[in-house]
């Protein structure tokens, strides 16, 4: 992006405050147990080190917790100007630093805690989340989410909540199927008329979790609740963003990284 194009003029004005591409962006992390309803919930909260005030993104892990590719993910966001909190999303099903191991173990342990805790305790989650962000000075106040796998359909129960106001979904599990949570019903698609922000939907059309007919039911219903959204399909396997593994796709995740971040500083940049 060459100074003084159109393009790098577009993007300052969309940016962030604080983000200064003239400078390094270094990072701070901090570690929040931010209290919940059902327990104090270990936080993970990135930064960009300068002075400012970021608009706040909350995101959330896969199955496996806060692994090494989540953190990643959230220094990403961090980079380009937000202030981001990534959750232990089973804070009340294992000790607080738990990381689940990228096996089979580590898959049957995650999926049985996706299925053993209510939806409410995600719920609940999410708006302590939010309310822990908006209340740090160097906050906005301005608010969005972003999640994969199990954090895509969390982003999207995020964005039930009327002040966030833009999230990015990754191959939301569970979605299309109502199946999330204790007992496996949830009302996620139900309640699509109470998003008042702006949803990003990616999917992968080899990815097993969320067959063809399975988008099309998600894709529906967002039209027929009048819900703002965009939607990509890809080429891809499930869990193709993420940087570890054999179904990472790097080229792939670089574009979705654009349409991510054209979202959030169009959508939190935008009056902060």
């Amino acid at each position: 992006m060459a100074p003084g194009s159109p393009l790098a003029d577009a993007f300052r004005k969309r940016a962030p405050k604080g983000y200064n591409r003239a400078r390094p962006m270094v990072l701070r992390e901090d570690i929040a147990d931010v209290p919940t309803p059902t327990g104090p919930m270990r936080t993970y909260v990135l930064r960009p080190a300068a002075d400012g005030r970021f608009p706040g993104i909350v995101l959330y892990s896969e199955i496996f917790q806060v692994t090494g590719p989540v953190r990643r993910m959230a220094a990403m966001l961090a980079g380009h100007g937000y202030l981001v909190a990534v959750p232990e999303v089973y804070h009340e099903l294992e000790p607080a630093g738990t990381v689940l191991a990228y096996d089979q173990a580590g898959a049957d342990r995650g999926n049985a805690h996706k299925y053993g805790k209510a939806v409410t305790a995600f719920d609940s989650d999410a708006r302590a989340a939010l309310d822990y962000l908006r209340a740090l000075g160097c906050c906005t106040g301005r608010l969005g989410a972003m999640g994969i796998c199990l954090g895509g359909h969390l982003a999207f129960r995020a964005a039930l909540n009327p002040d966030v106001l833009a999230a990015a979904c990754f191959y939301a599990t569970d979605l299309h199927s109502h199946s999330l949570g204790k007992d496996k019903h949830d009302d996620s698609l139900l309640r699509a008329a109470d998003i008042q922000g702006e949803l990003l939907h990616i999917w992968g059309r080899q990815d097993p979790h969320i067959p063809l007919a399975g988008r099309e039911l998600i894709k529906a219903r967002l039209e027929e609740a009048g819900v703002r959204f965009t939607w990509h399909e890809f080429n891809a396997a499930h869990a193709f963003m993420r940087d570890e593994g054999p179904r990472y796709d790097p080229a792939l995740a670089l574009v979705c990284w654009n349409l991510v971040l054209e979202l959030f500083h169009r959508c939190l940049a935008t009056g902060a």
